[in-house]
């Protein structure tokens, strides 16, 4: 066997233990993302069992105050999961207009300079998970017309 033939296996060699290594790491990259998923929706099972919980209500039986708290306690549970997931709501008005995180569905005057290119109104907000935009809050963004 000669010197080339010995670089030649070993060249082969770990180009097939590189690409091994690549299969096994996207596979793993794939099952940890997966279990992020479960984790994450795992959490959020109570908050879907109690909503299931109040689609079977009979409002007849139940009075509107009762119904109100009991989705208050169901968004305040989500939320809590949400939060521990990283995630945060976009939905600050009076705050300068930033395209990187509100979306600009109409603009109205705004009464001072001041107001010029800020959030008037949320139309529906947004929400980031840690530095990842998940979605653009949609705005009304004011303008001052000079007047």
């Amino acid at each position: 066997e000669t010197a080339a033939d010995v670089w030649k296996d070993r060249h082969l060699r770990l180009a097939a233990d590189f690409e091994n290594f690549r299969k096994r790491t996207a596979k793993e990259r794939t099952e940890m993302w997966m279990r992020a998923q479960a984790d994450l929706v795992g959490r959020l099972a109570d908050a879907l069992d109690d909503l299931s919980r109040f689609a079977h209500i009979d409002p007849a039986e139940t009075d509107a105050r009762t119904l109100h708290e009991g989705v208050d306690l169901v968004e305040r549970k989500v939320w809590k999961e949400l939060e521990a997931a990283g995630v945060t709501r976009i939905d600050q008005a009076g705050v300068p207009f930033d395209p990187n995180v509100h979306e600009a569905v109409t603009t109205q005057p705004a009464s001072k300079p001041e107001e010029d290119h800020t959030v008037g109104q949320v139309v529906q907000p947004g929400y980031k998970m840690r530095d990842i935009l998940l979605r653009p809050a949609r705005v009304v963004v004011l303008t001052w017309q000079g007047k």
